[in-house]
């Protein structure tokens, strides 16, 4: 070996001893690390022994939370006739053709919701309207409307029913209930509607029995009414004074009301009226002066009172000047016919003759 081949040699030697083992660890295989010799008998499995593979454990699912319910609010609901029904003691009457209007109310309110009024002829359903409930300002209650035409007769009987929701509770009125009755009577006639009547003349400021049944005194209150109206001057009715009676129309027309207590006799109508404070309280029929003895017109005051019958067959007599008075008398026509005084029917003379005081004033006019 030359010189030169002992140098080339001597330093390869040098460069595999300086190289790291490292270099060598990553291509030579690794050796198994050392195990106790105790563990691995525990772990490794018996001879015959069932191999049981390994078990996994599933978690359980939570449930999803309940949901809550809904409540629905409670609901209360009651009805009750607005206008075109008349209240004469215990009953509610009206007539046919007359618009019935019905009010109700629902607490609390529900925005949404729906409200059925069902109106029953008997027991049969005559119509059913649904309506939508409108808030009070409060937005703690509200109200509704519906109406009807009064048809048949019979006793009518409204119902407003809420059917149940998801945001409101079922509920039911109790019935509103009326009687429709026909609108006749006559004399001798003991009827509710006899009793609407007095009622109602009663309301204008006509004196009239409160019966029930069509007298006398109720035929001098139609004859009384009937001469306001400037219709036929009869002591019954017919449809237009009805209609014109229900309506509230028809009562006396003060013309002094600064007068005070006073006694107002209209001889164009033939009727006098007793007021007070500004308000008619009870209206008569009259016959005054026949043309031949006018009564005098003017402003007087009572200065007499004779009660009983006097030789002129004068009743219960109030006098305002001379011989002129208000008086009973067995014959009241519907026209002039007295020598001058105010005659009146004998039955309501007294009533008159107790409410005159001397010194009260008296206008006579036409």
């Amino acid at each position: 070996m030359t010189g030169r081949t002992a140098i080339s040699a001597f330093a390869a030697t040098l460069a595999i001893a300086a190289t790291p083992a490292a270099a060598f660890a990553q291509d030579a295989p690794a050796e198994p690390a050392a195990v106790d010799p105790a563990v691995a008998a525990a772990a490794a499995p018996r001879a015959g022994a069932e191999q049981v593979p390994p078990t996994t454990t599933t978690p359980t699912p939570t449930p999803p939370a309940p949901r809550r319910a809904v409540r629905r609010a409670r609901a209360r609901i009651g009805t009750s006739f607005e206008s075109g029904v008349y209240r004469v003691g215990s009953s509610t009457l009206t007539v046919p053709g007359r618009v019935v209007h019905i009010t109700g109310r629902i607490v609390p309110y529900v925005p949404g919701q729906k409200v059925r009024v069902r109106i029953w002829l008997g027991d049969r359903l005559a119509k059913q309207v649904t309506v939508t409930p409108k808030p009070t300002k409060t937005k703690q209650t509200a109200t509704f409307r519906a109406k009807f035409t009064a048809g048949k007769l019979g006793d009518v009987r409204v119902f407003a029913v809420h059917e149940q929701s998801p945001q409101q509770a079922a509920a039911q009125s109790k019935a509103a209930s009326v009687a429709v009755v026909a609108p006749l009577a006559g004399f001798g006639t003991n009827s509710p509607f006899v009793a609407l009547l007095q009622q109602k003349l009663a309301d204008l400021g006509y004196a009239v029995p409160r019966s029930g049944v069509y007298d006398a005194g109720t035929g001098d209150a139609v004859e009384a009414y009937r001469k306001v109206l400037g219709s036929a001057r009869l002591k019954t009715i017919d449809g237009a004074v009805v209609d014109k009676l229900l309506r509230g129309q028809g009562g006396f027309k003060i013309r002094y009301p600064d007068h005070g207590r006073h006694v107002e006799a209209n001889l164009s109508q033939q009727v006098l009226a007793l007021i007070e404070n500004g308000r008619v309280l009870r209206t008569y029929t009259t016959s005054s002066g026949a043309s031949v003895t006018p009564t005098v017109l003017g402003n007087y005051r009572f200065y007499w009172k004779q009660p009983g019958v006097n030789n002129r067959g004068m009743v219960h007599s109030s006098y305002f000047i001379r011989g002129y008075a208000i008086h009973g008398y067995p014959s009241v026509p519907t026209y002039p016919a007295s020598h001058g005084c105010l005659r009146v029917p004998i039955r309501v003379a007294l009533d008159i003759y107790n409410w005159v005081q001397l010194g009260d004033q008296i206008d006579v006019y036409y």
